[in-house]
């Protein structure tokens, strides 16, 4: 493979807005642009002056003008807009693109990879075909560059609403090594993806014969003629495929031969002639509504049916457990503290006298666990992605995340993750603090560096592996520059910051009860109350109640589908949360009423163990679910699904240790103690 291809710029910008005045009728948009190139970095101010176009100019966008570098003060009020920016840009990326009969509409070649493995992509121009001279790359999203995208202008010329019929597209004399390359692609499935007006183009490279046994037939042939049939709307593009069907592949003979259409045989290699056609339809829908038209099309498997009845049968089980264990500790509660809610006459100190059960254990009970550090920092990154999460969804059903808009799901996970590093600092050392440690600067750094650090060892081997295939799943060093200045400007100040706010506006741990400080003797508990059973029963709970929904996942992850759901979704987020809490307090009560009080690793152990059961899933869905093979492909399955299991772990594991602490702090409180 040609790895030796200019990668395009990255932009990250960052705009406000100045409404109108009496001397200014047009909306003034100020963009500051971080351009990140290989070669260059700099920043830069844009004006964009008037969002309507202006009828006196006959220019359907916005006329931009371009100035120096931005003042200290202009820098200074571009950070304090920041946040309120990023959640504007994926409203003003993506804007409506107007067209005339006959302006050119570019179309962008992107990337080819194995069918069966959609995260082992290649650039497209790394197979021997038709490119221009000189190869310019379009400016990609953050998010783009992080789904593998290297969009390139192509040599195809397209004009809207005009026919074209078998246009040359060019001339190539492939050596027997490009013909073999191409070959080898072919047996392996290869597919293209192309770029329309941000509507994406996808078709098999060439195609490929099995028959019979004896005597066996092996036929690869290229495809050479496309067929591009594009709809519009009025003066927009509406949707766009390519088709094969009117035209016949190249055979390509092993050691470079070939022959039938569009090729000649010749002693230097193999000759080919590459045609296209255009065709114009039009459509009823909307520019508003073209993503319904994308969404209808299938080129790759529809996978994701909605099974109604699964879904409508995994809510009732969740219900009726939840029901369950809500109901017999309500009732064993109520006989508990009928029984030990008697006439005492002395203090808390006599009452252990003939007791037993969780009541015994009311003065070691709140003894703090080993470890604290580590404990308050997953509470802190729990909650971080808890509220990362919970972003996500709630801007996917706000409609942000649609067909065409290429990687905005990645680029708001970067920027929720960034912006809420300072719920992960505060909610560490704002506990840590309570609990009585000493080293909160220990915490802080132990808080932001509980999951990067995961993060960035994986990220490391996973994209070594692409490095070293070519794919263009790697990053490119301006996106890991720009990731890392992420995490060193953003995420890291904003954790130091929460947890310094943390630190100071820390109270008293609230406890009931006394703690003795000499430990009380744990009797020797049954084999059905030691962790391992805990976190098999915790983790296998929560885990069943996500087990449908988790498939839809996987195939929108690790597959082509464009998950809609999000309703479902959140339904099933929200279920998955309550199943935990429940859990986490009825294996919290078994553990107390044997007279164990090491609640506190327990409780984030129990229902955290889901993220096991998760990835148990993982390797069962890369077996039997899907097709994928291969290094790249299972080297970014298995580092990414590892990392997924980590963050469920830390979520329910966070979900469960404060379900566990309102309940032990609510029984202990209604005990009549003096």
């Amino acid at each position: 493979m040609n790895n030796n291809l200019k990668i395009g710029t990255v932009e990250v910008c960052f705009c406000f807005f100045t409404p109108p005045t009496p001397e200014k009728s047009a909306i003034v948009s100020y963009f500051y642009v971080l351009r990140f190139n290989p070669s260059r970095t700099s920043l830069r101010r844009r004006v964009l002056l008037g969002l309507e176009s202006e009828e006196s100019s006959g220019q359907t966008g916005p006329m931009m003008a371009e100035f120096e570098h931005p003042t200290q003060q202009g820098v200074c009020q571009m950070i304090g807009y920041c946040i309120l920016v990023l959640c504007l840009v994926p409203q003003i990326t993506w804007a409506k693109v107007s067209y005339k009969q006959g302006d050119p509409v570019t179309l962008y070649v992107n990337k080819v990879g194995p069918y069966h493995n959609p995260q082992e992509t290649y650039h497209y121009y790394t197979l021997p075909v038709c490119r221009p001279k000189e190869v310019h790359h379009k400016s990609l999203s953050l998010g783009e560059v992080l789904d593998g995208d290297r969009m390139a202008e192509s040599l195809y010329e397209i004009k809207f609403r005009e026919n074209t019929e078998k246009k040359s597209l060019c001339q190539l004399t492939l050596t027997e090594k490009e013909v073999d390359q191409l070959r080898e692609a072919i047996e392996e499935l290869y597919y293209f993806e192309f770029v329309l007006d941000d509507i994406p183009i996808w078709g098999f490279v060439g195609y490929m014969e099995e028959s019979g046994f004896l005597p066996h037939s092996h036929k690869v042939g290229l495809w050479t003629h496309l067929d591009f049939n594009i709809e519009y709307n009025g003066n927009s593009v509406i949707f766009a495929n390519v088709s094969v069907k009117d035209s016949k592949p190249v055979p390509l003979e092993e050691g470079g031969g070939g022959a039938g259409h569009g090729a000649v045989g010749t002693g230097g290699g193999l000759a080919l002639s590459f045609t296209y056609s255009v065709h114009w339809f039009e459509s009823p829908l909307t520019h508003a509504r073209r993503a319904e038209r994308l969404r209808d099309y299938s080129f790759f498997p529809k996978t994701l049916e909605i099974h109604w009845l699964s879904i409508i049968n995994s809510l009732v089980l969740v219900v009726l457990l939840l029901g369950f264990v809500i109901i017999i500790l309500m009732r064993v509660l109520k006989n508990d503290f009928a029984r030990y809610n008697v006439e005492e006459e002395g203090g808390c100190d006599d009452l252990d006298q003939g007791d037993n059960g969780w009541k015994i254990i009311h003065t070691d009970v709140f003894r703090f666990p080993p470890y604290k550090s580590l404990l308050c920092a997953v509470l802190g990154v729990g909650a971080q992605f808890l509220t990362l999460a919970t972003g996500i969804i709630v801007m996917a059903l706000l409609g942000m995340f649609n067909v065409h808009r290429h990687g905005a799901i990645n680029s708001a996970a970067i920027m929720l993750y960034a912006l809420t590093s300072c719920v992960s600092g505060y909610c560490s050392c704002s506990f840590y603090t309570q609990i009585h440690g000493q080293r909160w600067v220990w915490n802080i750094i132990l808080t932001s560096s509980l999951f990067s650090a995961p993060l960035f060892l994986t990220w490391s081997v996973v994209n070594s592996v692409h490095w070293w295939s070519g794919s263009t799943q790697a990053l490119p060093a301006s996106t890991v520059l720009l990731l890392l200045g992420a995490w060193v400007l953003v995420g890291f100040p904003l954790t130091v910051i929460g947890g310094i706010v943390g630190k100071n506006r820390a109270g008293n741990f609230q406890a009931p009860c006394r703690t003795r400080n000499i430990a009380r003797q744990i009797p020797t508990q049954p084999w059905y109350k030691h962790t391992a059973v805990h976190m098999a029963i915790g983790g296998f709970l929560p885990f069943s109640a996500i087990s449908v929904e988790l498939y839809y996942i996987f195939a929108t992850v690790w597959g082509r589908e464009h998950y809609t759901l999000y309703g479902i979704l959140l339904c099933v987020f929200a279920i998955l949360l309550s199943v935990g809490a429940c859990i986490s307090v009825a294996l919290t009560y078994f553990l107390l009423s044997g007279e164990d009080y090491r609640w506190w690793w327990r409780s984030v152990l129990s229902t955290g163990s889901t993220g096991l059961f998760i990835f148990v899933y993982s390797v069962f869905y890369y077996r039997n679910r899907s097709s994928m093979s291969g290094l790249v492909q299972s080297a970014e399955f298995f580092g990414y699904s590892l990392l997924t299991a980590l963050v469920f772990s830390l979520m329910l594991g966070t979900v469960s240790f404060w379900a566990s602490l309102v309940f032990i702090r609510y029984i202990y409180r209604s005990l009549k103690m003096d």
